[in-house]
């Protein structure tokens, strides 16, 4: 079996695809989906500035707007991505 080698954060992969940035396992029931809003150069980097969370349903069959349990938007990525693991962990738990 191949071995995946992804970028993770407290245990949980992280893929980004252009704007978009995946957190968690699709073999979950849930997933985390942040979308880069816009960003901020700091010499020669790209600092995302606001940042849509959204707690998804990990069942790509469904529509996407189904797949939605919660969303909101956050100032930087350290805020999103602490806001989104708290969802996704109590998802998770129930």
């Amino acid at each position: 079996m191949a071995e995946n080698n992804f970028l993770t954060y407290k245990d949980k992969p992280l893929v980004r695809s252009g704007n978009e940035i995946y957190y968690g396992d699709m073999a979950d029931s849930y997933i985390i989906k942040f979308k880069i809003m816009s960003e901020t150069k700091v010499g020669e980097n790209k600092i995302p500035e606001k940042v849509t969370v959204q707690l998804l349903k990990s069942d790509t069959q469904l529509p996407d707007k189904d797949r939605i349990v919660k969303e909101t938007v956050k100032d930087s990525f350290f805020d999103a991505l602490d806001f989104g693991f708290v969802w996704l962990e109590r998802a998770l738990k129930n």
